[in-house]
């Protein structure tokens, strides 16, 4: 069987996105389908794979799976790219759309240069703190989890934890190049105190305008860069007072702009969206 695919980025964060208006896996084939087309050597290589389905309940449907063969609830560099995908190949002649993934709606605006998108502005909605809706099982359920002590591995890091749909756990550290991220990075994702899992970013302030982070994925490792993942870095950095409301988070695959507004509660992810090649595998 042929399947007709696109691998895209954001910032390096890569996935293998297919066409599910034309193209059909069955389910139960799909986690083995994810592994091989995702490894790096024995397949295309990716952070993972993206459908693009009809919606009832959208424009379109983001159906997201790690490199793992796991699904996954949302990607802020993924949906970005469904958003490209959709208007550069024909699916939508409009530039704002709505895209649900795993249930949540997201509003994308699309900018577009010389009839192809560039990049996308997401409203990837109110962030989640109450921490048995992140899940995390650290101190008070009732209480923001916000620069809370966690052992990892005998050393003590300071977390703050955000949902952006998906979990994650902020950390601040002195340098981001210094980071043994292969090492700590599995220990914080399987730590007992996330019974989901977790997201990790590793953060570097820079200034109250700019930051560092490199980020440990569940169910893939290190990536480029994470769009939810840089959401949930803007809005700990505000929470502990390290930033403003807006800033722009530089992540090994670029840059990306997220305001958190003040009145809304809303934040709202800017970055870009690029198309690598298509292609088909035979599977």
């Amino acid at each position: 069987m042929e399947i007709k695919f696109t691998k895209m980025h954001g910032c390096g964060n890569d996935y293998v996105y297919i066409n599910g208006f034309t193209e059909h896996i069955d389910a139960d084939k799909k986690p083995e389908f994810i592994r091989q087309v995702s490894h790096r050597h024995f397949g295309i290589g990716s952070d993972g794979v993206i459908f693009i389905n009809p919606s009832d309940v959208a424009d379109f449907e983001m159906e997201m799976w790690n490199a793992d063969g796991t699904r996954a609830e949302m990607c802020g560099n993924g949906i970005r790219c469904v958003g490209k995908y959709v208007y550069d190949y024909g699916l939508t002649d409009k530039t704002e759309i709505d895209v649900v993934s795993f249930g949540a709606v997201k509003k994308l605006k699309l900018f577009v240069k010389g009839g192809k998108v560039e990049k996308v502005r997401v409203n990837m909605g109110k962030p989640i703190l109450k921490p048995a809706d992140i899940p995390v099982k650290m101190g008070d359920l009732d209480e923001k989890v916000v620069n809370q002590s966690l052992w990892v591995a005998g050393k003590e890091y300071f977390v703050t934890c955000v949902s952006m749909g998906n979990p994650h756990a902020v950390t601040f550290i002195e340098r981001c190049d210094d980071l043994d991220i292969e090492a700590i990075g599995p220990l914080f994702e399987n730590h007992e105190a996330f019974p989901k899992r977790i997201n990790t970013e590793f953060v570097q302030i820079v200034d109250k305008e700019h930051v560092k982070m490199r980020v440990w994925e569940r169910g893939t490792g290190e990536t480029f860069a994470c769009g939810t993942g840089c959401c949930a870095t803007a809005v700990a950095c505000f929470l502990n007072k390290k930033t403003g409301r807006s800033v722009e988070v530089e992540v090994l695959g670029g840059k990306i702009n997220i305001e958190w507004d003040e009145k809304s509660d809303e934040i709202f992810m800017t970055g870009p969206a690029t198309t690598v090649f298509d292609g088909v595998i035979n599977y």
